[in-house]
């Protein structure tokens, strides 16, 4: 049971913009020895930052993944993992925002026979697990800022100590970390330590939100029927035309995440071989998002600088570019893109940027 012949109902799904869906376009399960593991689509946006997975991978510096919850962040971290030198060695990964603050230290670093109230056997911790190979600090944003010290340390100097011992372990780890939050803003607002930030921004890489690659909407909705039809032994052959345009057309503000969701949600409540999404349950997540709450900040500045670049022509120095337009240095609007995941969407390759010289400018 499965996808059998996976495509649009009619023709008018391709008249709306929407691919006409060719067997094996996406693979029914990733390859073992395929690198980006799960990542899917084609869309500049993720192909770019693909790109900037080749280039780090093989560099064995720290990455430091931003982007909003459900995009993807911890594929990312495991596809630079697997082309790494280390991919043969372990992938460990810490969820900072899942373990209990008292417990955080112990989980990261271990710790000996009685060194607290039930450490009743020694324990090794993540960072020392991870030896040889790669840490993944999920969430590194929710880290106490007591805490922040030692995780500075531990990665600066590739040493530590285990809670309840005086002996300093060495250890050969490469860090990849990741985060929702701005923390930039979090350091200003004495939350998050700078000297920790700036360790860990060496290689900084914006991971897209699924409304920034709307392209791959429909390479996706593929891969998740494919994933849960399989799971649930169904059959579905297609995706009616309008349940394809209502997704294509939703804002997903849970991302990717969101998405898998939903479909699965479709799958179960399909009877038939089309897959069809129920238009009331889009409209009310639409709806709500229009009653919810304004713009972050964050989206405010971003809109703000796509607004004034799209009004320069993408130019960036200049009496009339879009630096000085938004009273900026030209180095501090570059830094706000790369931050913020700005890049020229309208070229038909890659974007030719280099983000350290006058690239894009006219």
């Amino acid at each position: 049971m499965g996808v059998r012949n996976f495509s649009c109902r009619d023709e008018a799904c391709q008249d709306a913009g929407f691919p006409v869906f060719a067997p094996g376009l996406v693979p029914d399960v990733s390859k073992p020895d395929d690198p980006y593991g799960e990542i899917v689509g084609t869309s500049l946006a993720i192909r770019y930052v693909l790109r900037l997975v080749e280039t780090v991978a093989g560099a064995d510096s720290t990455a430091l993944l931003l982007g909003e919850t459900g995009t993807g962040k911890e594929l990312i971290a495991r596809a630079i993992h697997k082309r790494s030198p280390r991919r043969g060695r372990p992938f460990v990964k810490v969820n900072c925002a899942a373990i209990p603050t008292g417990l955080l230290e112990s989980e990261l670093f271990g710790h000996e026979r009685g060194a607290f109230t039930g450490a009743i056997a020694q324990k090794a911790g993540r960072l020392e697990l991870a030896d040889k190979g790669t840490l993944f600090l999920d969430e590194i944003g929710d880290i106490p800022l007591e805490l922040q010290p030692k995780l500075l340390r531990a990665i600066q100097e590739r040493e530590f100590e285990r809670l309840g011992s005086a002996l300093t372990k060495k250890v050969n780890v490469r860090i990849i970390a990741a985060t929702h939050r701005d923390l930039e803003a979090m350091i200003f607002r004495r939350e998050f330590r700078a000297d920790l930030y700036y360790r860990l921004n060496v290689f900084p890489i914006c991971v897209p939100s699924l409304r920034e690659r709307k392209g791959d909407i429909p390479l996706l909705v593929r891969h998740f029927i494919i994933s849960a039809a399989k799971r649930m032994n169904k059959t579905i052959d297609c995706v009616a035309t309008e349940s394809m345009a209502a997704l294509v057309t939703y804002s997903w503000p849970g991302n990717i995440r969101e998405l898998e969701n939903v479909i699965e949600r479709a799958v179960i409540l399909s009877t038939g071989p089309a897959l069809e999404v129920r238009m009331r349950d889009l409209n009310s997540r639409i709806t709500a998002g229009r009653d919810s709450a304004a713009q972050t900040l964050e989206e405010v500045e971003r809109n703000h600088i796509l607004a004034t670049l799209k009004q320069t022509g993408w130019v960036l120095s200049g009496p009339r570019g879009a630096a000085t337009r938004l009273g900026l240095n030209r180095s501090t609007l570059h830094f706000r893109m790369k931050k913020l995941g700005i890049f020229r969407s309208t070229e038909s390759s890659f974007p030719k940027m280099d983000w350290d010289s006058s690239a894009g400018e006219k």
